[in-house]
């Protein structure tokens, strides 16, 4: 049996939700060891002169504590 733990993480890019999602795992295993899945929790954006600004996620992490 494992034990899992989930972290929420708040990421951003100014490309695409995608690479916010790839970035917030990024950032994280560098600390944490073990992430097994990532789901995206929210998406947004922000706006500026009529047009996509920044992408923005909301993912929770999921890694094995041993």
């Amino acid at each position: 049996m494992a034990v899992l733990k989930v972290i929420e993480i708040l990421a951003n890019s100014s490309k695409s939700w995608e690479e916010a999602t790839e970035k917030a795992v990024e950032q994280a295993s560098k600390s944490v060891k073990n992430i097994r899945s990532v789901y995206v929790n929210e998406q947004s954006a922000t706006i500026k002169d009529g047009k996509i600004d920044e992408y923005r996620v909301n993912v929770k992490i999921t890694f094995e504590v041993k």
